[in-house]
């Protein structure tokens, strides 16, 4: 019986540690050759002597288990070195299929309290890093398609967050990049749907490096048991998506943790007012707009606050 990804080859970002380094490994398990990038060089262990870079040590974690791997150390919120990353994927195994984008960073402070770089350097590597991956791997999707005349196989999975979707007072910066990467996802599978490319995005919560401040008041797991909060419970849907069983999930949004994933349904209208006269003024809107929201709940915003109460069962 062959695996669900026999044959075809990936790319995780952001995969020496934490969540990306669970996806890797998750994607290599069912079958897949996997470029394992992380932006880091190779440094020192406690004893002086050399160690090898994250992304290389993941790689030959899934050599060492039977499959295929090659490290990359780029940046890939750097244009070129992300384009050098989707070549690498491809001058190795012959043509990329999937791409995960997980690399990320946190600044995280209240939007008085930001600075400009802490802003930039988070819009740059969450949301520019998405993009110029995507790019270039969409390039590699669409030339296929017109040499072949029929479309190809490929996977995008994006990485949002609950911090979009709740709207993280202290994470305007990550909250911000987290919305964009939804739109850049929508927008890509309207885009690629036609030349056999699905594009979805995750909002995972997990304990990782990146994130043991922000989950550091959630409840340890007991001697024995799988953290609530484990990368692995994020990286089977990892790889689902990427497989063929879910050619016909396309630009969806799903939240996944603690052995549970629910699908997020698109935004709707609440309610529409149309002018009496030929265009709205200001007396009529506060007419109509101050009665409505009179009525909502107070407090009441955009926000889906209640997607952080989500938990298995």
């Amino acid at each position: 019986m062959s695996l669900p990804l026999e044959g075809l080859s990936a790319i995780v970002t952001g995969a020496g540690r934490g969540l990306g380094r669970a996806e890797a490994l998750e994607l290599a398990r069912l079958g897949a050759s996997v470029v394992v990038n992380d932006f880091g060089q190779p440094g020192r262990d406690g004893s002086g002597e050399a160690s090898a870079a994250p992304a290389e040590e993941v790689a030959a974690e899934i050599r060492a288990a039977g499959g295929q791997a090659v490290a990359h150390l780029g940046d890939v919120a750097d244009h070129e070195q992300a384009r050098a990353l989707v070549e690498l994927a491809i001058s190795t195994y012959g043509k990329l299929d999937i791409l995960v984008n997980n690399a990320g960073i946190l600044r995280d402070r209240m939007i008085f309290s930001m600075s400009e770089a802490e802003w930039d350097t988070v819009i740059r590597v969450h949301l520019k890093g998405h993009f110029n991956t995507t790019h270039f791997a969409s390039v590699h999707w669409r030339e296929r398609s017109k040499a072949a005349g029929a479309p190809v196989y490929g996977r995008v999975v994006n990485t949002s967050s609950e911090a979009f979707l709740a709207g993280s007072a202290g994470q305007p910066n990550y909250a911000a990049a987290k919305g964009g990467i939804v739109g850049l996802t929508t927008s890509t599978a309207l885009a690629l749907g036609k030349y056999g490319v699905t594009a979805n995005a995750i909002c995972p919560r997990a304990r990782t490096r990146m994130t043991e401040d922000v989950f550091a008041g959630f409840a340890e797991p007991g001697a024995g048991e799988l953290d609530a909060l484990a990368p692995e419970h994020v990286s089977p849907l990892v790889g689902y998506l990427a497989s063929p069983a879910a050619a016909k999930v396309n630009g969806q949004l799903l939240v996944v943790h603690g052995g549970m994933v629910a699908i997020v349904d698109r935004p709707k209208v609440a309610a529409k007012f149309d002018t009496a006269k030929e265009a709205f003024t200001y007396e009529e809107l506060d007419g109509v707009l101050s009665s409505y929201y009179e009525e909502r709940p107070s407090g009441e915003t955009f926000a889906a606050s209640e997607v952080l109460g989500l938990k298995k069962g």
